[in-house]
């Protein structure tokens, strides 16, 4: 797949009462149709949150959402535009970062976490400077992250629940 220039199409989910920031790399090609993250349906982001928060799995956008705020959670994207070849994290180049003040001003994050290590390395090279906060790598929950089972996943993405 050639590598194109994209825009970052999603806005950020927060409110004042979000506690901790969970930031993906840049949305994937399902995510940028849906027009709301972890979109793709084998990622297992949402299967993951529900389970730490004993919760049915969300299926639309709004009770998404209803997940994210009711439990004090902030998404966004490291990346606010880039050249990328489909969904592939390892072919993105010419990076432009979101502004994550506008959240940070906002809420009293308390922790930043990447899902994954693409966005940790985004994180620390293109925002944390800004932001004055230490990221914590977590897992990638996408499906390209065999070596993951769920119960393992979920096992090491309960350390957000003591900012929350």
């Amino acid at each position: 797949m050639k590598a194109q220039k994209q825009t970052h199409n999603i806005p950020p989910v927060f409110d004042e009462n979000s506690r901790i920031l969970i930031l993906g790399s840049f949305p994937s090609v399902k995510s940028r149709e849906s027009r709301f993250f972890y979109g793709h349906p084998q990622n297992r982001f949402w299967k993951v949150l529900a389970r730490l928060f004993d919760e049915e799995i969300p299926k639309e956008t709004a009770q998404k959402k209803q997940l994210l705020i009711s439990h004090n959670i902030a998404v966004w994207e490291v990346i606010e535009s880039c050249t990328i070849a489909g969904s592939s994290d390892t072919s993105i180049t010419d990076v432009r970062a979101n502004d994550l003040s506008v959240i940070i001003k906002a809420a009293d994050i308390r922790a930043i976490f990447c899902n994954g290590s693409k966005s940790f390395e985004l994180y620390n090279k293109y925002a944390a400077n800004n932001t004055g906060i230490k990221a914590d790598k977590l897992p990638s929950t996408s499906p390209a992250n065999a070596a993951y089972s769920l119960d393992k996943l979920c096992d090491e993405w309960k350390k957000i629940l003591k900012y929350i």
